[in-house]
């Protein structure tokens, strides 16, 4: 099943997008016979702020005890937070098309309703209270982000001064609909397989890198495809010729032969 007619950024925002999907995929889920669907082989898979989405519904489809669970998910270079942008891969390759450090942050504040003005306190972690970095930081920070990972650049001090009127307006970041890093370990404990990709030339590089330790850390069995030449984006390029990469072609046959094998 593909979800392609769902209401879109930017012409609507947080939190329709993901309820739209969510209830796709419930209505899939109890549905699977009218479409012929084998029950033990349910597979769900995102890229991008797409992979988001699909983290962010299979966190909400645990538990429904109505519902036949998914056997595994698939999660190419999502976004799984939008509370650090100091992470060392947003600094390394916040230049790097087709996703840059400013088009990010710029789609962010459009698709949660946030005003540009509070760009600059977003990147300074001003809307981040103490308390809830305190909680959080474990999946935050760069802390667990393994030393081969991180680069050259002197990683800026965050959260910058608390900001009460920037949290106020940019508080639902920290909902766990739009970070899925934040989910309860119980919760995470009982989410499927994951198949989770990442690339080396990518501003969410880090992300992936979270995730995939927060998983593990519960008992998630985590398969992680790490592509060092690939960029945000690419996987889209892999049928159009000449502007194609090598590395478009490699993450989809892992992708295929990772679901083949379910």
């Amino acid at each position: 099943m593909k979800v392609d007619r769902y209401h879109k950024f930017p012409n609507y925002h947080y939190p329709i997008v993901t309820n739209d999907c969510l209830n796709a995929s419930i209505h899939f889920l109890k549905t699977l016979k009218t479409y012929g669907v084998d029950p033990s082989r349910v597979v769900v898979c995102g890229e991008s702020a797409g992979g988001g989405i699909v983290a962010q519904v299979t966190q909400a489809l645990v538990g429904q005890k109505d519902l036949l669970q998914i056997q595994a998910q698939v999660l190419i270079y999502p976004v799984i937070q939008c509370i650090n942008f100091q992470l060392p891969s947003f600094q390394q390759n916040q230049n790097v098309p087709f996703l840059t450090w400013d088009f990010m942050l710029m789609c962010l504040c459009k698709y949660a309703a946030i005003d540009l003005s509070w760009r600059d306190a977003m990147v300074k972690g001003a809307c981040v209270p103490p308390d809830t970095w305190m909680r959080y930081r474990e999946w935050l920070s760069s802390d667990n982000i393994p030393q081969s990972f991180k680069n050259i650049f002197q990683e800026p001090q965050f959260p910058g001064p608390f900001n009460e009127a920037a949290y106020l307006e940019t508080k639902h970041l920290f909902n766990v609909a739009n970070a899925p890093i934040l989910a309860e370990d119980e919760i995470v404990a009982q989410l499927p397989d994951l198949f989770i990709v990442s690339c080396g030339q990518d501003v969410l590089h880090d992300d992936v890198l979270l995730y995939k330790k927060c998983l593990e850390d519960q008992g998630v069995p985590v398969i992680w495809y790490h592509v060092e030449d690939g960029f945000h984006g690419y996987i889209i390029l892999f049928d159009k010729k000449p502007f194609s990469f090598p590395c478009s072609q490699k993450i989809l046959d892992a992708v295929v032969s990772y679901v083949k094998g379910i």
